[in-house]
């Protein structure tokens, strides 16, 4: 079984149990300057089989918080927070995500608009929310072109 951690592979928070393992491995490794090998977990942690220890260090290793280095004994190391990559860095947008949110938002605006009859407050509403995720992305000025056709719908709303 390939144990190779890849970067599809998001940690996923873990268990009471999981806890509890990753903290003895931690120690572990601490006290000697290598990982456990399996048997040495069973007995740390009472647990009943090798098979055991193995299933839950695999999940570990496939939620992130265990890596394997190569196919050696004793290779576990703890993943910590900081060697994680951060989900968010920024809310900065490329040009070319720019152009493409801003397109989103035209064609929003053009669904109402050709709309006939009355507009419904959702529809108003889910355009000042596309507006206010144009700002919070930092595309202020275009979140504020969009804003006269919005007052243009909110006034056919009320008429």
């Amino acid at each position: 079984m390939n144990e190779i951690q890849t970067n599809d592979q998001i940690a996923v928070r873990p268990t009471k149990k999981q806890k509890e393992l990753l903290s003895y491995i931690e120690k572990f490794i601490g006290e000697h300057g290598y990982s456990p090998s399996y048997r040495e977990i069973m007995r740390g942690l009472q647990y009943t089989s090798v098979a055991t220890v193995a299933l839950h260090v695999n999940n570990l290793i496939k939620r992130g918080h265990l890596r394997k280095r190569d196919h050696s004994a004793r290779s576990l190391e703890v993943v910590k927070a900081s060697d994680e990559p951060a989900k968010i860095t920024s809310n900065e947008v490329k040009p070319g995500e720019e152009k493409w949110l801003v397109e989103k938002v035209e064609h929003a605006f053009g669904q109402l608009e050709n709309l006939g009859g009355e507009i419904k407050v959702a529809s108003l509403d889910h355009l000042y929310v596309l507006l206010g995720a144009l700002k919070v992305l930092g595309l202020d000025g275009a979140a504020q072109s969009f804003m006269p056709r919005l007052t243009a719908l909110k006034h056919r709303q009320d008429g």
